[in-house]
């Protein structure tokens, strides 16, 4: 979706999902149209949008409404705006990584009714609750099984490599190709390459040791949800284009990493949280799937 009208602004979009936020009142700034479907830009929102560059926590769904009517949104994704040009662009068009300075950042409402909210109209944004509480779910037990996994494997480094926070070799970070979050859960892709040996991981019997680490990894998780502490984004501002953190203090220390999306409050909120190991048979890859709260992934 790219608009060809131009659009100036300075500020990007207040964001109120780092709280939780579900509900806000808001004034439309812009309304984007592109193939039977529109986009409304707020001044403020508490909707989490799928990021353009690491799509791992899908966008909020919910509701639009105002002066009587009301409209669904159907999706939520990240739109940017060009300060120089006041150009627009959407999503998988935006050529620049979130938080370019020489873009603002927003996000896009995507509804399907033609736009009756338009710029300088006021409306009441409201995220669907149920999806938002089970994507929030999936993606603190994706954060916390990052560290554990890293965990397990530490003893399978045979050079130095980056750490996490808690001090364990950075496999997660090193190591992933892709993270997708979903109601109650999360697949993380692995890439287990020559490029990951190079770096000195030691893959050498590691389908043979899956149920011992797969063990290892669901233990921490328990310990941890048990522990039933605070989960916390730290933010360095309001707005989209801010870094957002999230973080968790656990018995090993603290877990903390940049993080765009939802969470809950608690560990204890997540009921529990299980992990599953498989490898590829050519072994170039291990997919990490997790529940949480008895969910299948």
């Amino acid at each position: 979706m790219t608009e060809p009208a131009k659009f100036r602004t300075t500020d990007s979009t207040v964001v109120t999902f780092p709280s939780g936020a579900l509900d806000a009142r808001a004034t439309v700034c812009h309304v984007l149209a592109s193939d039977g479907r529109y986009g409304l830009l707020c001044d403020t929102t508490p909707f989490h949008p799928e990021d353009h560059t690491w799509p791992d926590q899908p966008g909020d769904r919910g509701t639009v409404a105002g002066g009587g009517r009301a409209s669904e949104v159907l999706d939520s994704v990240i739109g940017a705006v060009h300060r120089g040009t006041g150009e627009v662009r959407v999503a998988g068009d935006i050529p620049v990584r979130r938080g370019d300075p020489d873009w603002t950042w927003h996000v896009v409402h995507v509804v399907a009714d033609e736009p009756w909210a338009l710029p300088g109209h006021e409306v009441r944004l409201s995220v669907d609750p149920r999806r938002r509480a089970g994507l929030s779910a999936g993606h603190t037990g994706c954060e916390l099984v990052g560290p554990a996994l890293n965990a397990a494997l530490r003893d399978r480094w045979g050079k130095e490599a980056g750490l996490d926070s808690l001090g364990a070799p950075d496999f997660d970070k090193i190591a992933i190709v892709s993270s997708r979050i979903g109601p109650h859960g999360s697949v993380d892709r692995y890439r287990m390459g020559r490029s990951l040996r190079r770096k000195g991981f030691v893959a050498d019997g590691l389908a043979e040791a899956l149920g011992d680490l797969e063990a290892q990894v669901n233990g921490l998780l328990a310990e941890w949800v048990s522990a039933d502490v605070p989960v916390v984004v730290r933010t360095d501002g309001p707005t989209l284009a801010d870094r957002r953190r999230f973080t968790c203090v656990v018995r090993q220390g603290q877990v903390t990493a940049p993080c765009g999306g939802t969470h809950v409050a608690t560990t204890g909120e997540l009921g529990r949280v299980v992990a599953r190991l498989e490898l590829a048979e050519d072994g170039q890859e291990l997919v990490l799937s997790t529940s949480t709260g008895g969910a299948a992934t």
